[in-house]
């Protein structure tokens, strides 16, 4: 593992690496959130945007997620690359993107994407998938073939970390572990036993 002490860098360095490695996708990470009895849950999301702000992701402000983060409004993700066997974790406050950003970002994504975003009632009861299809009809009929607008309630998050670890397994259990934690403006870097 390199001495960077930079580690967004060391984490864009990685990602670069499963990019090209891993046959799933590298920017899947796991997203633990807790509501506000401490209850955790964990899900896989996708990442949008790492930077020196944050690490980014979208989802329905009603989902389960959103509203654990409405009620508390700290995260962990865990990034995993088994061919790489490397392994990311960040953990920090989350804050909502800018509603200018998620409009950007949500102008990238797939038209029937966008349409799944106004037809989904994310995590909520449902029929069967004629139900979701049907919702998607109706929103493709709502914008014709105008642009999709992004819904009020799909937003971006952004974890603002706090740490970052980085993990390198190695042989009979001897893996590099280093954990990066904020100390201000600036990074303090530590060597952990593994």
């Amino acid at each position: 593992m390199t001495d960077a002490v930079d580690p967004l860098a060391l984490f864009h360095e990685w990602l670069a690496r499963a990019h090209a490695v891993e046959t799933d996708d590298a920017t899947a990470m796991a997203l633990a959130t807790a509501d506000a009895t401490g209850r955790p849950a964990v899900r896989m999301v996708l990442l949008k945007a790492a930077d020196p702000r944050g690490f980014v992701f979208y989802t329905h402000a009603t989902s389960p997620k959103g509203l654990d983060l409405a009620a508390n409004p700290r995260a962990a993700l865990c990034f995993h690359w088994a061919k790489l066997e490397r392994q990311v974790r960040v953990e920090g406050m989350v804050t909502p993107v800018p509603d200018a950003e998620a409009d950007a970002y949500f102008a990238t994504r797939p038209r029937l994407s966008q349409l799944g975003a106004w037809a989904s009632r994310q995590s909520q009861p449902m029929g069967g998938r004629y139900e979701l299809e049907q919702a998607v009809a109706g929103a493709a009929l709502r914008f014709g073939v105008g642009a999709v607008p992004r819904p009020a309630n799909w937003w971006g998050y952004r974890v603002v970390p706090e740490k970052i670890e980085f993990w390198h397994q190695r042989p009979f259990r001897h893996h590099d572990r280093r954990i990066f934690v904020r100390a201000g403006d600036a990074w303090q870097a530590q060597w952990l036993f593994p």
